[in-house]
């Protein structure tokens, strides 16, 4: 029994970090799933005023360093040639973190993309952890803007 507590009590330390959490009904999770969704297809479809559609028009994306985008207008730019000279797919979109609090949505995720070239040179598979502040809004074809968002490396499978 003195081993049996510990042992317990570190499952659960260890096992958690793994399980997804949620503060929102099933309904919310579901529209959000939805508007992430879409974001992923317009990535796909190389459709960067799709892209820039769903995120909000002051959107700020944080890539590390001084890699940062302010605004939907200088979103759709960048995207628009990027997907000149490649193709994105994403192929994991796996949510550690979804809380809702009112109109407001924070979630963190750990993302895999492939980015191909489209010059036929070898694509290069991407890993990296978000969080996104989504809030809802009635001018969003999925009733969700991407408001704010943060990347880092993905943790390391282990």
């Amino acid at each position: 029994m003195k081993l049996l507590i510990p042992i317990l009590c570190m499952t659960l330390v260890v096992t958690h970090p793994n399980a997804q959490t949620s503060s929102g009904s099933d309904e919310q999770l579901k529209s959000l799933a939805i508007a992430t969704q879409a974001i992923r297809d317009a990535f796909a479809k190389g459709d960067a005023a799709l892209v820039a559609e769903l995120h909000a028009p002051n959107i700020e994306k944080y890539f590390g360093g001084s890699n940062v985008i302010l605004g939907r207008t200088a979103l759709q730019k960048g995207l628009a040639d990027w997907f000149k000279k490649v193709t994105v797919e994403f192929i994991e979109n796996k949510i550690e973190s979804t809380v809702f609090a009112g109109q407001t949505a924070i979630q963190t995720s750990i993302f895999s993309m492939k980015v191909s070239p489209r010059d036929g040179s070898n694509p290069v598979i991407n890993k990296g952890r978000a969080m996104v502040v989504f809030v809802r809004d009635k001018t969003s074809p999925t009733g969700w803007l991407s408001l704010r968002e943060m990347t880092q490396e993905a943790p390391d499978k282990k």
